[in-house]
């Protein structure tokens, strides 16, 4: 129970990594914010992290709206009065080649996995500026290190995520608020069960552990970064890829 007593808010953790991130927070006995825009969903997590003995409060919120990141933020601190972890996991995808890439494509991937990373950081900060503690992870993504054909919006939202971890991660080591990302490879998410045969055959033979990731394989790095274990690593980048990148 690494993280008994503490208060955790999980972006996008209705569904896949999201929800596997919640329920490994819940089972270290953190108490978790279930944040999402899909209500419905966030059913099964908030079911998932009751039957671990924790507290769940589901949260409706899409993070590429300011005003609506800050009403989440204070709703939590009304109603549980800190948040000592922040889960910085919501994101899309609209994939296209470059020269076919809407600039509407382009800007919807950046406002969600970008600034809403940065809108969950700036809303949170101040809380646990105060406190003086905090755990901040951001899910970043192997592509944003090697980039991905038909990614270009992908890619970039989540290599700005990496600069933007360690420049906070810089700006409030001395509030005793550590930043960190979590750099996934190609997991087993719907994401990834819905590509051709043929291309998955192609990815496993890039990855030398030669399987896809599991959601699980994420979380408990996070769950890591999270506790105090990892209370002196700030600003860096745990990759889980199965060695598919050894940086």
């Amino acid at each position: 129970m690494r993280l008994k007593g503490k208060i955790a808010l999980v972006t996008g953790a209705a569904q896949g990594i999201g929800q596997a991130i919640a329920a490994c927070l819940a089972g270290n006995g953190a108490d978790v914010v279930v944040a999402d825009l899909d209500e419905d969903r966030t059913r099964d997590t908030v079911e998932l992290i009751r039957l671990k003995g924790q507290r769940a409060l589901p949260v409706r919120v899409n993070v590429a709206e300011w005003d609506a990141v800050k009403c989440m933020i204070n709703q939590v601190l009304k109603e549980w009065g800190r948040i000592d972890l922040l889960v910085n996991n919501a994101g899309i995808t609209k994939d296209g080649l470059l020269i076919r890439m809407k600039e509407e494509e382009w800007n919807a991937v950046l406002q969600v996995n970008l600034t809403g990373t940065f809108y969950c950081m700036k809303a949170v900060v101040p809380s646990m500026s105060k406190q003086r503690y905090g755990r901040i992870v951001n899910i970043a993504s192997i592509v944003g290190a090697i980039g991905n054909v038909g990614q270009a919006n992908y890619a970039a939202s989540k290599a700005a995520v990496i600069g933007l971890t360690k420049t906070v991660a810089r700006e409030y080591a001395g509030r005793m608020i550590t930043v960190n990302a979590v750099a996934p490879g190609f997991i087993d998410t719907a994401m990834t069960q819905h590509l051709p045969q043929d291309v998955r055959g192609s990815l496993l033979e890039q990855i030398p552990c030669k399987r896809l990731g599991q959601p699980d394989d994420v979380a408990e790095a996070v769950c890591f970064l999270a506790s105090d274990a990892a209370s002196y690593i700030t600003g860096h980048v745990l990759h889980v890829n199965g060695g598919m990148l050894m940086a």
